[in-house]
C-alpha cells in the first residue's frame, strides 16, 4: 500500500508547479526523476512478486480441483460397496477441498486486481518519467543558452571589452601618426629662387665643360 501511495503522490504532482516553487529547477527535476525511477523499480518488483504468488496459487487450485475429483470417486466407490459412512466422510473431505479452492479463487482475484493496478501505475509512472526527462532536457538547454547569452552580453558590455576597444583606438592613433610621419619624410616642397639659379649655373658649367671636351676631341682627331 505504501508503494501505491507514493505512486499516487507522483501522479498528482504537477512538475511545472514543483519547478516554479524550486530555487534550483535543475536540481529539483533531478530529484523528481530519481524518485520516479526508484518508485518504478519498487512497483515492478512488487508486480513480479504478485505474478509469482498468482502462479503458485493457481497451481494449488489445480491440485485442489484434482483432490475434489478424487474424493468424489472415493465417495462413489464407498456407496457402491454400501458404505454410506465412508461415502459421507469422503464428501466431507471434498467439501473441505472445495472451500479451500473458493478461498484461493478469492485471493487470486485480489492478486489479479492488484496486478492491474500495478500495470496502470507502471504505465503512468513511465509517462511521468518521460515528461520529467523531457523537461530536464529542455531546462538544461535553456540554462546552457542563458549562460551563453550572459557571456556574450558580458563580452559586449563588460569593462574588459571597453578596455580592449580603448587600446585599439590608441593603436590606431599610433598607426596614423607613423603613416603621417612616413608621408612627411617623402614630401618635397617648391624650389626657392636661389635653388633654381644654382641649378642654372650648374647646368651652364656642365654645358661649358661638355663643349670643351668636344673641341679637345676634335683637335686631337686632326
Amino acid at each position: 500500500m505504501g508503494i501505491f501511495s507514493r505512486s499516487r503522490d507522483i501522479f498528482a504532482a504537477n512538475i511545472t508547479e514543483l519547478l516554479d516553487r524550486s530555487e534550483d529547477p535543475a536540481k529539483m527535476i533531478r530529484m523528481v526523476i530519481l524518485e520516479m525511477e526508484e518508485t518504478l523499480v519498487e512497483v515492478r518488483s512488487s508486480a513480479a512478486r504478485c505474478i509469482a504468488d498468482g502462479k503458485e496459487m493457481r497451481r494449488a487450485l489445480m491440485r485442489l480441483d484434482e483432490l475434489q475429483s478424487s474424493w468424489t470417486e472415493k465417495a462413489e466407490l464407498a456407496l457402491s460397496k454400501e458404505r454410506e459412512d465412508l461415502a459421507k466422510a469422503a464428501l466431507m473431505e471434498r467439501q473441505k477441498a472445495a472451500d479451500m479452492a473458493d478461498g484461493l479463487r478469492q485471493e487470486i482475484g485480489v492478486i489479479d486486481g492488484t496486478l492491474k493496478d500495478y500495470e496502470a501505475d507502471i504505465a503512468k509512472l513511465q509517462g511521468k518519467l518521460r515528461e520529467a526527462r523531457a523537461r530536464q532536457n529542455a531546462i538544461s538547454t535553456r540554462f546552457e543558452s542563458a549562460v551563453t547569452r550572459a557571456k556574450a552580453r558580458e563580452i559586449m558590455n563588460g569593462n574588459r571589452t571597453e578596455d580592449a576597444f580603448s587600446r585599439f583606438e590608441v593603436l590606431e592613433r599610433r598607426a596614423d601618426f607613423a603613416e603621417g610621419r612616413a608621408d612627411a619624410l617623402g614630401m618635397t616642397g617648391p624650389k626657392s629662387l636661389e635653388e633654381e639659379i644654382a641649378e642654372l649655373r650648374a647646368s651652364e658649367s656642365v654645358d661649358a665643360e661638355l663643349e670643351a671636351m668636344k673641341a679637345a676631341l676634335k683637335a686631337k682627331g686632326k
